[in-house]
């Protein structure tokens, strides 16, 4: 398939602004599958594609965050494992459920995960306190097993729920739950790719130019939230929230 210059500039420049956004919240896929859709390219090959460039921009963010010490490998260790298990149990139960019933159930979802955001004055910035760390390994198995079933499902935003069930449920902080969620969204990523790439279903020229874009966009976005931490995320996770909220409901309303 031949790609024209319009699809370089409509797909780059929104891959870029979904890698920063990734590396900071969670959601890139909410920016960064759409332009791909937006410059005409069958689903198939932009789901593909978009997977190639999303796991070059993640590769970065997750060895900055590595070297941070944002990643504890004992946690995404067992974390990727669960995340596995149920994106496969989810992906089965997408077959049973509706696309449609689905999004109605994400409609109230949505707004009460960002009510939750708003009225939690203090989100991830605390400091991490002494706690179990089997207990915690545990719970983060159990986030990403749950959040795995629903990435299975139906998909977008699975960073950003990430982010928020480790620090929510296993008390990590910000820092160490945005580690954690790179960990498990690169190996997904990974996994995905070579699937992709097996069926025929990657450019790999618009994917690698893009993939340039999306390291560019997770740098600076690994550099944004190193400096400003909880502070800065919380206002783009509620952004985040408020795009996936349009995006179901527009969704809903063109079915």
């Amino acid at each position: 398939m031949s790609i024209d210059i319009y699809t370089y500039l409509i797909v780059c420049p929104l891959v870029f602004l979904s890698g920063f956004v990734d590396a900071i919240a969670g959601g890139g896929g909410l920016i960064s599958l759409p332009a791909y859709f937006i410059s005409g390219l069958p689903s198939h090959l932009a789901l593909g594609t978009n997977k190639l460039s999303a796991m070059m921009g993640t590769s970065l963010t997750t060895y900055r965050y590595a070297k941070l010490g944002y990643i504890n490998f004992k946690r995404a260790s067992l974390a990727i494992i669960f995340a596995f298990v149920g994106s496969s149990i989810g992906a089965k139960i997408a077959l049973l459920i509706p696309d449609q019933i689905f999004k109605i159930i994400m409609l109230f979802v949505l707004p009460a995960t960002a009510f939750y955001l708003v009225r939690k004055r203090n989100f991830g910035q605390t400091q991490e306190k002494e706690q179990n760390e089997l207990k915690v390994v545990i719970l983060c198995a159990l986030v990403a097993f749950v959040i795995g079933v629903y990435d299975g499902i139906y998909g977008p935003g699975t960073g950003t729920f990430l982010i928020l069930g480790f620090c929510a449920f296993a008390n990590c902080s910000i820092q160490n739950a945005n580690g954690l969620t790179k960990a498990v969204n690169l190996t997904t990523n990974i996994a995905a790719v070579f699937v992709f790439i097996m069926n025929d279903a990657v450019l790999l020229q618009l994917g690698l130019i893009a993939g340039l874009f999306s390291i560019l966009g997770n740098y600076l976005g690994a550099t944004y939230f190193e400096k400003k931490g909880a502070i800065g995320t919380k206002k783009i996770m509620i952004g985040v929230l408020a795009i996936f909220i349009i995006k179901v409901g527009y969704d809903l309303i063109t079915a």
